[in-house]
C-alpha cells in the first residue's frame, strides 16, 4: 500500500511552494523569539533596571501573542490563511521598524510598545500557519507535517541568537552593571544612547527582510482550504462550545501554556544562570554573558537537531508516548539544574532544549486533532496559551532577584510536570478508544 504524501496537490495546485514560504515564516518568528530573550539582560543593563523590570520585555512580547490570537482567528475565518499571513508579516515589520523611533526617544516604554506590535504580527502568523500546515495533507500525517515545518523554527532561532551575541551583546559597552549604576546623569545618557543604537540595527534589517517576504507571499497563488464537515456550523459561538466540550483540546491549551512558559524561562534565564556560575569561577560579567549566550546557541542547535529526529521518530512512536518520555527527561534535567548550581548544571540546562523540541507542535497536533470546522478558533486558543511565556518569566525573575538563581528553575520543572500529565492522560485516553 502506497504511503500518503506528506504534502498534496489540490485543484492542480501544488502545496510545495506555499509550504516553503510558510516555513520561512516559522523561521522568522523563531528569529524574533530568540533575538528577544537576551534583551531581558541587555535592557536591564542599558536602563539600569532589575531583572524583574527587564522581564517586562517578555510580558510585552507574549502579551501581544495573547491579545491578537482570537482577533486573528476571526479574521482568518472571514478571509483566508494567506491574508492572515500577510497581515502578520506587515505587523511584524512595523513593530521591528518602530525600534528606530524608540531609540530616538530613549526610554523603555516605546520599546515595549514596539515589541507588542511586533508580536501581534507573530500571533497572526502562528494562528494562520500552524493549522494551514496541518491541513496540507492526510490527517494521519498532520502532527509529523507540523513537526517538519516547526523544525525550521529553531533555525531562525539560531540566527536570532547569533545576531544577539555578535551584533548586540558583543558590541554594547562592556561596562559592568555595578559601574553603570555609579554614572552621573550625562554619562549615563550618552552610554545608553550608544547601546540603544547597537540594539536597533538588527531589528531594522529584519524589517526589510519581512517586506521582501510579504511581496513573495502576495504574488504566490495559495489555494484556500476549508476544514470540517459540510453542514457543521462554522460560527464563533458553536465553535467555542464544541472546543470547550473537547477534553483533549482543553487539556492541550493548559499544557501549551505551561510548555511555552518553560521554554521561555529556560532560554531567557540561561543567561542569568550561566553568568552567575561563570562569574563565581572568576570571569568578568561581559565574558560570562557571552559564554552563556554561546551555550544558549548550543542549546538551540540541540533543539533543532532533536526536532528533526523527533519528526522521524513519530513515524514509529505514538505522539503521546514520545511526549511522555521527553517531558519526564526534562524534569530530571531541571532537577539537576537546581541541585548542581554549577557548570554541570549549565550543561544540564542546555540539554533541556533537546527535550523541549518535540513539545509545542506535538501538543498542538494532539489538541487540534478532530476539531474539524473549529480548527481556526482552536488554533487561536493554543496561540493564546503562549501567554505562559509572558506570565511565568516574571515569576522566575522575582526568585532570581531574591538571590536564588538556581532555585528559580523550579518554575520550568513544574511546567514540565504539567506537560507530562497531559501526555500520560492523552495516551491512556487514546489507548481506550483504539
Amino acid at each position: 500500500m502506497k504511503k500518503p504524501a506528506i504534502l498534496h496537490t489540490r485543484d492542480g495546485v501544488s502545496y510545495v511552494l506555499p509550504f516553503v514560504l510558510i516555513t520561512c515564516c516559522f523561521a522568522l518568528w523563531g528569529f524574533a523569539n530568540d533575538i528577544t530573550n537576551p534583551m531581558v539582560k541587555s535592557f536591564s543593563k542599558i536602563f539600569r533596571m532589575s531583572v524583574t523590570q527587564g522581564s517586562l520585555v517578555q510580558v510585552a512580547f507574549y502579551g501581544g501573542y495573547f491579545a491578537m490570537a482570537l482577533p486573528a482567528a476571526l479574521f482568518i475565518k472571514r478571509f483566508s490563511y494567506k491574508t492572515g499571513i500577510l497581515v502578520g508579516l506587515g505587523l511584524y515589520a512595523v513593530g521591528a521598524l518602530l525600534f528606530l523611533p524608540a531609540a530616538s526617544i530613549g526610554t523603555y516604554g516605546p520599546f515595549l510598545a514596539a515589541y507588542f506590535i511586533l508580536t501581534c504580527g507573530l500571533s497572526f502568523l502562528e494562528t494562520s500557519a500552524n493549522p494551514f500546515v496541518l491541513s496540507m495533507g492526510e490527517p494521519a500525517d498532520a502532527t509529523r507535517r507540523l513537526n517538519l515545518a516547526q523544525s525550521f523554527n529553531p533555525i531562525g532561532s539560531l540566527c536570532g541568537m547569533w545576531v544577539a551575541m555578535h551584533y548586540i551583546q558583543a558590541r554594547m559597552n562592556p561596562m559592568p552593571s555595578a559601574e553603570r549604576a555609579q554614572l552621573d546623569a550625562d554619562s549615563f545618557e550618552a552610554l545608553k544612547a550608544a547601546d540603544l543604537s547597537v540594539v536597533v540595527r538588527p531589528y531594522a534589517a529584519i524589517g526589510i527582510v519581512l517586506a521582501v517576504l510579504f511581496v513573495l507571499v502576495l504574488l504566490t497563488r495559495i489555494p484556500v482550504l476549508r476544514t470540517g464537515d459540510a453542514g457543521v456550523s462554522r460560527a464563533f459561538g458553536p465553535s467555542v462550545r464544541r472546543l470547550f466540550a473537547n477534553k483533549a483540546y482543553r487539556e492541550g491549551v493548559v499544557a501549551q501554556f505551561f510548555y511555552v512558559g518553560a521554554q521561555i524561562t529556560c532560554w531567557t534565564f540561561i543567561i542569568q544562570y550561566g553568568t552567575s556560575v561563570f562569574m563565581r569561577e572568576g570571569m568578568g560579567e561581559q565574558a560570562a554573558e557571552i559564554l552563556s549566550q554561546r551555550l544558549n546557541i548550543v542549546a538551540m542547535v540541540l533543539f533543532c537537531g532533536s526536532r528533526f529526529l523527533c519528526t522521524w521518530l513519530l513515524r514509529f512512536v505514538r505522539p503521546e508516548r514520545l511526549l511522555s518520555v521527553f517531558s519526564a527527561l526534562a524534569m530530571v534535567l531541571s532537577l539537576a539544574v537546581i541541585g548542581l548550581d554549577s557548570r554541570a548544571g549549565v550543561y544540564c540546562l542546555v540539554a533541556v532544549s533537546a527535550c523541549m523540541s518535540l513539545m509545542f507542535p506535538t501538543i498542538y497536533g494532539i489538541a487540534l486533532k478532530d476539531t474539524g470546522p473549529d480548527a481556526e478558533i482552536g488554533s487561536a486558543g493554543l496561540i493564546m496559551a503562549i501567554l505562559g511565556g509572558s506570565l511565568l518569566p516574571p515569576l522566575q525573575a522575582m526568585v532570581i532577584d531574591g538571590g536564588h538563581t538556581a532555585l528559580s528553575f523550579v518554575v520550568p520543572l513544574a511546567c514540565f510536570a504539567v506537560v507530562l500529565l497531559f501526555a500520560l492522560r492523552r495516551g491512556v485516553s487514546n489507548h481506550k478508544t483504539v
